[in-house]
């Protein structure tokens, strides 16, 4: 029922354009997001009528008067009745004040277990009118230390523009994030570079390039049995969930905020 509300919404799209080197799983079905994954986010958060605070950044919770008290890196702290929590676990294990102590010895044990890949995405932009000569709109690369996958974006979205520059999305493979985890991004974007070059030596040269780190990309290990979500105080409640209670895929991310809806609804 999601992907036909999506789809009829124009949310997503089925996948047209071509994918060389991708497997295709046998009764799987694979969509596009023509304005980005972020369209799907924003299409909910609007049916929600929720009012959205972005760029703050939590760093304590704790327990004030029988309200979750919420403290930011910048502003004054706020309480709530309900606390959920959706970042990457081990950005849940790196909050401060009373849920340090509230997450109890064996739910701390499921959580420290959970364990997710690394990786750079390198994003190319190109002026309007550049032509990029590939019979592909995205590719899967098998044997290179750096490169794991390349898009053509706006061709792989099927968008095509005569006032917009084509732009190329580059993933790195997991390998080679981790072990430049903590390289300089400078280094980092040059090291893909020649990497692309190579694969790509007659690609022109871009207009503006952009090198993004992503420490937390997909979940490796989830939290075991996959539960969807995890309680960690029921009143007031505080709860966890996201991809480190499923895996990363979109069904993932739905399974486990189906959870987290029906865990929430009796606080409500």
């Amino acid at each position: 029922s999601f992907y036909e509300e999506l789809l009829s919404q124009g949310i997503l799209k089925p996948l047209a354009a071509p994918v060389e080197g991708m497997v295709v799983r046998e009764g799987s079905c694979n969509y596009v997001a023509p304005q980005g994954i972020s369209s799907v986010v924003k299409y909910y958060l609007e049916q929600s009528g929720a009012d959205v605070s972005y760029e703050q950044h939590v760093t304590h919770i704790s327990l004030r008067d029988g309200r979750w008290e919420v403290s930011r890196r910048e502003g004054p702290p706020e309480q709530f009745d309900v606390v959920i929590l959706t970042m990457p676990v081990p950005q849940i294990l790196q909050l401060q004040g009373d849920i340090v102590n509230i997450i109890n010895g064996s739910q701390k044990q499921q959580l420290e277990s959970v364990s997710y890949s690394s990786r750079y995405a390198l994003g190319l932009f190109f002026e309007a009118g550049t032509g990029i000569a590939v019979p592909w709109a995205a590719r899967y690369i098998a044997d290179n230390p750096c490169i794991r996958f390349i898009s053509i974006d706006n061709q792989k979205r099927s968008l095509e523009s005569p006032e917009v520059g084509p732009s190329l999305v580059v993933h790195t493979t997991v390998t080679f994030g981790s072990e430049h985890l903590d390289s300089d991004p400078a280094e980092v974007q040059q090291i893909i570079l020649s990497h692309l070059q190579r694969i790509l030596p007659s690609l022109p040269p871009p207009s503006s390039i952009k090198c993004q780190k992503w420490r937390y990309s997909q979940v490796t290990r989830a939290v075991p049995s996959c539960p969807g979500q995890m309680i960690l105080h029921t009143q007031p409640l505080l709860i966890c969930g996201g991809d480190g209670f499923t895996r990363s895929n979109f069904d993932g991310c739905m399974e486990s905020a189906m959870s987290l809806a029906e865990a929430v609804k009796p606080h409500l």
